[in-house]
Formats: structure tokens, sequence, C-alpha cells
């Protein structure tokens, strides 16, 4: 490819940084602005034009879904040219480094890397040695504490201790690290700690990598931590060609320890850098960029963008009030419907945001009332299923017998007679023979009777993990010799797992349909074998699995929604104390990353935004009322067409005054009160008691009805598979099937 061609269709903010001269330049990207565009022309002109090897390059960003994107893009312009470079995720290039020069560390090249479930195991096991009382130290809270902990590249022995609950921490974090070096494991933040600490105490390694790394360059800067900002020094501390993308406005990543600041360290710690504004916005229409820029004005400590767009105004953003939060849940779904049915949009053009995982609730009750498919992002992960863990952690304790977490989940799945006292005896035996668990296993299964750890179980337990011993054996020869389908093929026919999870039930099937997908997966890695597997499937994050095509709407976190876009957007629960959150209120920082977030949501829009948040919410069988989000008062109204809150004020009145009126011994008659007693003796469709059938939940018995003042019934029924639910008539299909 020529170098004309490289810069062919970019606009001049671009071209200024793909051709940016030696040093460090840092790019400050607005939302839909070409970042990634702009990211994979810089490393086509380095090889093309200045004639850098791709193996002096070391491109690094978050996700594996943006790392397949560029190498795409790449490959595409520079076909086999490619070859040498280091393009990956931080965390994929620091396990790569680290099996590298594993001779310089504490564990060994077949390390595994636990994943969130198994690091919280860990810190389970690690309080419940220590005597830690769960209820009053929150195993997610303390691996949350060592996590912040080890993202500032602090030690177990270097913790600060200002109070006991500091101390509680350091005990659980040291034993935690004991347990992971025990097992020959690493934890996510390790493979940064370790990257940082070998790179720091072997002068000669770092020398030659940071030789080796003529230019590196980093996308989405803005969420980077402070153990990958000083990763990156180190590997750029010889050529000091450090190129790094991102945007301060859209950091949203502080509670996993991103700062934004690391942007204000760049310009720190290279005052002589280079600084590019990519302004010109190719996703939304200027409305949209407008709102979106008054609403991000408000943040200090960053630099001022002015984005603009070339798809012109666009339509009003439009904000809609709505009686309640299932009022709020009903007018988004049946916005959407009414667009589908006229044939105005498709289903993918669609996505709902909200701010946490709970109010998804009420999203998907209206979604299934309606009969509207929709996917859901951040439900339970494919890699989450406990069939496709059991899986893993069998080729996991393969490739490391040390690995316990995953020995204690698979010994006896199926059942295979290895209970809790034969458990507890193979983990006393270990610690006897100052052992492991796996290695004790080995050699039962190489030795049996000759063992000398035989006599250390009754005849039964040492038959049983003898045969379990000599399965484990036999996989990791086969390791060694055989492709990876063909290893997780044994594993599966030894252990008769299809026999274990199909039982003729229709979960049965699709539970081996998991692993099936799984193994499909698997037969991708015939080349590349049984590490680089387990290391896909242990950084993959939750981006990486959403479907690329799917025609029906994204129900999303604010958090999840980053770097993805779509045609029509709703962004739901505008209150005060959910966006932004409670927890932000008191915080200047906090309140700042709730504006950041509510920003990204609001650039994720090519063509419409649509605002929703409710006058009243439910709480806990009563309702409790809300106060506009402030962050509405920062956009300028002549961007916004509102609705909604007339008709949602006599709503509010109406809904008082009936579940008012179920108390009063007389009916009242006249006014608001008198229209809400005519509107029930307009007999409504359903009545206390009776039984209904719902197409998705079967049959279930009504125990409230009501019909508001635009006349929609709205009725209680209990079903017997799924509780309570809340439901509107006109969409809820139901069916009585006695009175």
């Amino acid at each position: 490819m020529r170098a004309m061609d490289i810069l062919a269709n970019l606009n001049p903010q671009q071209i200024q940084a793909v051709t940016a001269g030696l040093g460090q330049i840092l790019v400050l990207a607005g939302p839909g602005s070409g970042k990634t565009r702009v990211l994979t022309q810089r490393i086509a002109y380095l090889i093309q034009k200045m004639g850098v090897p791709p193996y002096h390059i070391l491109a690094v960003t978050f996700t594996n879904k943006a790392a397949r994107e560029m190498e795409h893009r790449l490959s595409s312009s520079l076909g086999n040219q490619l070859d040498g470079i280091w393009l990956g995720t931080f965390h994929s290039a620091c396990a790569r480094l680290l099996r590298r020069e594993v001779n310089y560390l504490p564990f060994t090249s077949n390390f595994v890397i636990m994943d969130a479930d198994d690091q919280e195991t860990l810190v389970k096991r690690a309080m419940k040695e220590l005597n830690l009382n769960d209820k009053l130290y929150r195993p997610a809270a303390l691996h949350g504490a060592i996590s912040a902990a080890k993202n500032e590249l602090i030690l177990a022995d270097e913790l600060p201790i200002r109070s006991y609950r500091d101390e509680v921490v350091a005990r659980v974090y040291k034993r935690y690290e004991e347990m992971l070096r025990a097992s020959n494991a690493l934890d996510f933040d390790d493979l940064l700690v370790w990257a940082v600490r070998l790179l720091v105490d072997n002068p000669q390694v770092r020398e030659r990598y940071a030789r080796r790394f003529e230019h590196v360059l980093v996308d989405e800067f803005q969420d980077t931590n402070r153990a990958q900002y000083e990763l990156l020094k180190l590997l750029s501390s010889y050529h000091h060609n450090l190129f790094v993308v991102g945007d301060e406005d859209q950091s949203i990543y502080r509670w996993r320890g991103a700062d934004y600041r690391n942007v204000l360290r760049f310009e720190t710690d290279f005052p002589d850098c280079q600084k590019i504004l990519l302004e010109q916005n190719y996703r939304s229409t200027q409305t949209v960029l407008n709102a979106a820029r008054a609403v991000i004005d408000r943040n200090i400590h960053r630099t001022p963008k002015h984005l603009f767009s070339d798809r012109g105004n666009g339509t009003r953003i439009l904000l809609h009030e709505a009686v309640d939060d299932h009022a709020e849940a009903a007018y988004v779904v049946d916005t959407i419907r009414q667009m589908l049915n006229s044939g105005a949009a498709r289903g993918g053009d669609f996505a709902v945001m909200y701010r946490t995982n709970a109010q998804s609730r009420l999203l998907e009750e209206a979604f299934l009332q309606s009969g509207i498919p929709y996917r859901l992002v951040g439900a339970q992960r494919f890699y989450g299923r406990r069939e496709v863990k059991d899986v893993i952690a069998y080729l996991r304790l393969v490739q490391n017998q040390n690995d316990e977490i995953s020995l204690q989940r698979v010994i006896n799945v199926p059942a295979r007679g290895i209970g809790d006292k034969t458990l507890i005896a193979l983990q006393m035996a270990a610690q006897k023979e100052n052992s492991t668990p796996g290695k004790i296993l080995l050699n039962l299964g190489r030795k049996g009777q000759e063992s000398p750890y035989w006599n250390h179980f009754s005849g039964r337990g040492a038959v049983v993990l003898a045969d379990f011993g000599g399965m484990l054996h036999s996989w990791q020869e086969m390791r060694d010799a055989a492709d990876l389908p063909a290893l997780f093929d044994q594993i599966l026919n030894d252990v008769a797992f299809q026999a274990y999870l199909d039982d003729g039930s229709e979960e049965g099937r699709d539970r081996w349909e998991n692993v099936l997908e799984l193994r499909r997966l698997a037969f991708e890695f015939t080349e590349r074998g049984l590490i680089p597997f387990l290391e896909n499937l242990a950084l993959v994050s939750d981006q990486d699995t959403i479907p690329e095509q799917a025609d029906a709407p994204t129900l999303l976190t604010l958090h999840a929604a980053k770097g993805l876009e779509f045609t029509q957007v709703f962004i739901i629960g505008l209150d005060e104390g959910l966006l932004p959150h409670s927890r932000s209120l008191d915080d200047p920082e906090e309140l700042a990353e709730e504006r950041r977030l509510f920003y990204v949501g609001i650039t994720r829009t090519r063509d419409r935004l649509t605002l929703v948040r409710a006058d009243q919410r439910s709480n806990y069988g009563g309702f409790q009322d809300q106060i506009p989000s402030n962050f509405l008062r920062d956009i300028p109204p002549d961007l916004i067409q509102q609705e909604g809150r007339h008709k949602a004020q006599r709503r509010i009145a109406a809904r008082s005054w009936e579940e008012r009126s179920t108390r009063w011994e007389q009916p009242a008659h006249g006014g608001l009160a008198g229209m809400i007693q005519s509107n029930h003796a307009r007999a409504p469709q359903f009545q206390i008691n009776q039984r209904v059938r719902h197409p998705a939940w079967g049959e279930g018995m009504v125990t409230q009805s009501r019909i508001a003042d635009d006349g929609e019934e709205t009725v209680d029924v209990f079903f017997e598979s799924v509780g309570f639910k809340r439901l509107l008539v006109s969409l809820a299909n139901l069916e009585i099937i006695s009175e």
C-alpha cells in the first residue's frame, strides 16, 4: 500500500495524527471521531512510509474484540507484512511476556489465570482460614480492595494500615497471594503487576524489550490504571516513541482502577509531547453532539473539544416523563413496537441503556409481554455457565495439576464417589507430604497401590482417587502428543460428560449444546494449543461476547455501551439517585464520572436519542417520588422536545387517590376521586381471584386490578412459575381460565 492510500479519506486532524513524527504523541479523540482508524493507519504508516519492521511495534488495547478489529484492518491493507508485531490486549501482552521470561519469576510457564469467580473463591478460603466473619467483611469487597492495591502496584506487605479493616485486607491479601503461588496461578491484576516487577527488577530484560519495541501504541488510553501507565513508560524507555489515543471524557471505569488522570500525567511526564485533537464526529447528528458537549463541559480537568458533524442537525432529543417505572418501561417498548410494526425501523436499530443492571427487570417484562425479542448484555455470560466452567476446569487441571480451584470443582463432577471426607484426606496428605493434591493424585494414578500415598486413604478412597489420577495422567500425556480438539473429546468421553448433562430434558440438551459450542472454539486453537486457548478464555470480556449481528433491541448498562453505536438510543432512569447514582452525590470525582457515563450514552446514537424518566418508582411495595436528574438541566432547552409531563401529573394524582380510596369505607364522588370511582365502575376485564394463563409464565391468579384515567387496565398476577408480575392488559395476552 502506498503512503497516499494510507492517508486517503482522512480528515486534516486524522492525517496530522497518522503522520506525526517521533516522540511522545497524545491524540485526544472525541466519540465517533475514527480513533481506531487513526491507530491502525498509524501502524500502517510506520511500516510502509517510515520503514519500521512489524517486529519492532507493540500495539495494545483493552478488549479482544478491539484487537481483532485492528488486526483485521491491518491484514486487509498490509497482508503478511504484519509478521512479528505484538498486537493485543494489555493482559494478553503481559501474559506473553511473563511466559517468555518466566525464569526470572516465582512461578512456571504453565501458570493458569484465575477468572473473577475463582478469585473470589480464593478470598473466601483465605477468610475461612483466618476465621474472619463473611457477614462483617464481604468477600467481594475485600477482593476489590486487593485489586485496587495491585492496580496501584502496592504489594501485601506494603499496604498502608490506617484502620482495623486495612489490617484485615492486608492479612487476606497475604494469604490470597500465598494460595495463588501454591496453585501456580495469577489473577488478572497479577499479569500487570508481575510484568512491571519483571522490568523494574531486571534491567537487562527491560532494556531488551525497550530496545525491541521501537514504537509503542495504545488505544483507550483514558482507561489505563497506574500499573498499565508504568508498564508503558518502561517499554518505551529506550526509543521514547509512545503514541496514545484516548479521551478523558470517556473514562468510565474508575471503579475498576482506570484513572483518567493518566492523560494529565502524560502531559506532565512528557512536557514536549505533541497533542492532537480529533473533533469531527462521523456517527451522530449535530443536535446530539451539542447536547453531549453541554453535559461534559461541566467537568473540569479536561481538554475542551469542539465536536462537529457533517450529518446535519437531525431531530431534537425527546424527553419523556412517565408516571412511574412501570410506565417508563411500557413507553420504551411500546415506542419500539410501533416503529417495528410500521416498518420504520429494525429491531437491531434500538438500544435501551440504564445505570444499573436491576433496571433491566421491568424492561424485560415489558418486552416479554409485547412478544418482542431482545438481547440482554450483561446477563449470565456464556463462559460463566456451569457446564462450560466445568470443562474449562478440566482443561486447566490438565495444563496445571496444582490448580486446586479447578481440582475441587471437577474432582467429583460427574459424581465418582469422591466425597468431602476423601477430599479432606487428600488435602491433609498434601500438607503432610509438603506437596499438592494434584501431584499426589498423579502419583496415585501412575503407581496405584505401589504409591507411597496409598495408605493415607481408606481402601475405597484410594481406589477412586487413583482412578481419577490415572485419567489426569493420561490426559497430560495426551496434551503433549495430540491436538487440542482430540484432548477435549478424550476428556468428555472419559468422564461421560454428555450422559451427565443431557438427561433428555430441554435444559439438558441446552447445556450439552453449550459444551459443543466451546468445542467449536477449541478447533480454532488446533494449531496454537491448550495454553493459548485457556488464556483466551480467561481474558475474554463482556463486550467480546456481544453478537456482531442481532436483529433485536439491545438492553445494556451505560458501562457496557462503551465503543458501541446504534441508530436509536433510549436512556432511561434520568432521576437523581439513579443517574447520577446516589453514591456519587457527595463525591465530586464520582459525580464527574457519572457525567462522563451519561456523555458516553448520549454519543452512542446515530440518529435519534430519547431520554426517559419517571415521576415515581416502586420501592418495597410502595412508590417513591423522584427528582429529575440534574444532568437534564445541562442540555439547552432548544435541543429538547418534551412530552409526558402533563399526562404524568394527572396519572400520579389518579393513582394516589385510587390507592387511598381502597381504604375508604364510603366511595367518594365528584372531582378526581369521582372520576377514579367511575373508572372502576366501567367493569374491568379481570377480577380479583380470577385464574389466568400467560403465554410465557403459565397459570396464575389475579390479586389486583385497576384502571387508570386513560382507560388502561393494569393487573397484578401471582404466577406459580415466576411469582408476582404487574401487567398492562392491552399488551399481556392474558387468557381467563376460570371465574
